[in-house]
């Protein structure tokens, strides 16, 4: 895990995330020697990740930046880039829009995701480089790393830890941190 030393943090390189057990949305993330529950797609993992298959890409992924909610930036301790969520904040879900799996701001109209959600999912989210640095319309969007429901229920195709488990790790992730699905 991470030491710091007069302001040097050496921060956790990979995230390894498997399934586990018969629940193909359930799996086990690995940091370090640390082992955490996580939650996975509806339709587990998939090397061929479509546009609302509801499937976790198989991948090995950045961590580009973040959005959290709630206690502000002080009481997140990272040295990812964080932004605060507000109600206007939108990401693009829709192929067919030039804004596609694109962060942006309401009032939108074609299909996107609500990052203000009431059930606290995104309160932190960290943003996967899925299908945003080289774009191909229709293969995925909005593949977060964020808060897991009570009782670990599948997401819509993101990686998803119990809050304690999240804040646990957050000091240790940096932009060179890869999560890699197997």
């Amino acid at each position: 895990m991470a030491k710091s030393r007069r302001n040097v943090t050496f921060g956790l390189h990979t995230l390894v995330v498997r399934p586990v057990g018969r629940q193909k949305s359930r799996a086990i993330l690995q940091a370090g020697p640390l082992r955490l529950l996580a939650a996975l797609g509806r339709s587990g993992i998939s090397s061929l990740k479509r546009e609302g298959d509801g499937a976790t890409p198989r991948a090995s992924m950045r961590l580009i930046n973040g959005y959290y909610r709630g206690a502000g930036r002080k009481a997140i301790s990272t040295s990812l880039p964080m932004q605060p969520i507000r109600q206007d904040r939108l990401w693009c879900d829709d192929p067919a829009h030039p804004a596609y799996n694109r962060p942006l701001r309401a009032p939108f109209f074609a299909s996107h995701e609500t990052l203000w959600r009431k059930d606290g999912l995104y309160d932190l989210c960290l943003v996967l480089d899925w299908n945003i640095t080289m774009r191909k319309r229709g293969c995925g969007s909005a593949i977060f790393f964020h808060l897991a429901r009570p009782g670990y229920t599948p997401t819509e195709g993101c990686i998803a830890l119990h809050p304690r488990d999240m804040r646990r790790l957050l000091p240790f992730l940096t932009r060179k941190t890869r999560m890699v699905v197997s």
